[in-house]
């Protein structure tokens, strides 16, 4: 039997069930449209996070009194021998006078010599081992103190309380965007397959009367993949020009106008129009072909 027959009848049945059929297509429009929202805000949102994690630095201060054999051992020690360092950053104590004094010009104005030392931001291969980092250049004493692994070593600071709520701020924000995208998903999945359900339910007799006169499994279930498959492009194709005119005329005049909302790497839209209607497509097929395996069973 050729494509052509299943689709004339997928489509003859689109006509005879024009309520199920646009029930279906809107669920799959409304559910795309959904898609097409949060997958960019979900994408910005862990960007954002990620980008707050890697601003997490330890600064390794110098004392004021080390000389260049001390720092350029110091560099060694951190490039060599001590894990988790990312990247790595020195600051000399004339590139941060002059940094702060831009900053603060009052307050360094009075300043008659430079009290700021030679400091070291390293940043740690991932955020999560900041604080392992720190212990590793500024040791726990059994005193309850802490020392240095390096006499040129003054302290090493890297704001534990915030390191910490940061850390955990933003590994919620991962985990609820997840969550998020995961119950989204498995709701489209159902909203679907329950609406092409209802459609299919309505032609129950007709599918008992085919496999009683000996039409196989695959005979009967074609048509409802195919109207499954042009309902989910039809839904797919109206959500997509739906989001393509709220680019337009919403986003792109804001973007021009605030550089923030241009700042999050996201997914490019015709990228995103692919992903969309694929999933529109495979999520209705999927579910016209689950939904009538009930009916298959005479």
């Amino acid at each position: 039997m050729k494509v052509g027959f299943f689709l004339r009848e997928a489509l003859r049945s689109m006509g005879r069930n024009a309520v199920p059929s646009f029930a279906a297509m809107a669920s799959v429009l409304v559910t795309v449209l959904v898609l097409g929202v949060f997958i960019p805000v979900v994408q910005a949102t862990t960007g954002a996070a990620n980008d707050v994690r890697n601003r997490v630095l330890v600064n390794v201060y110098l004392k004021t009194s080390a000389k260049q054999p001390d720092v350029q051992r110091v560099r060694q020690l951190l490039t060599s021998r001590v894990a988790h360092v990312g990247k790595l950053q020195y600051v000399s104590k004339e590139q941060a006078y002059a940094e702060q004094k831009r900053r603060f010009p009052d307050a360094y104005q009075l300043l008659g010599s430079n009290p700021l030392p030679d400091t070291f931001r390293v940043t740690p291969d991932k955020p999560d081992n900041a604080l392992k980092l720190r212990d590793a250049l500024s040791p726990s004493t059994p005193g309850g103190g802490r020392t240095t692994i390096d006499p040129a070593i003054d302290s090493v600071r890297n704001s534990k309380d915030d390191t910490q709520k940061i850390l955990v701020a933003t590994k919620v924000v991962k985990l609820t965007t997840g969550l998020l995208a995961v119950l989204l998903v498995v709701a489209s999945i159902l909203l679907v397959s329950n609406t092409i359900r209802l459609s299919m339910f309505s032609r129950r007799r007709e599918v008992e009367v085919m496999k009683l006169v000996g039409a196989t499994d695959w005979f009967i279930r074609w048509p409802f993949v195919i109207e499954g498959v042009v309902l989910g492009a039809l839904g797919g194709a109206l959500a997509i020009l739906l989001l393509l005119v709220g680019k337009i005329a919403l986003l792109d005049p804001l973007t021009a106008q605030f550089s923030l909302l241009a700042a999050p790497n996201t997914i490019h839209f015709g990228m995103l129009v692919a992903v969309l209607l694929a999933a529109a497509v495979g999520v209705s097929a999927a579910g016209s072909g689950l939904s009538l395996r009930r009916f298959l069973r005479v």
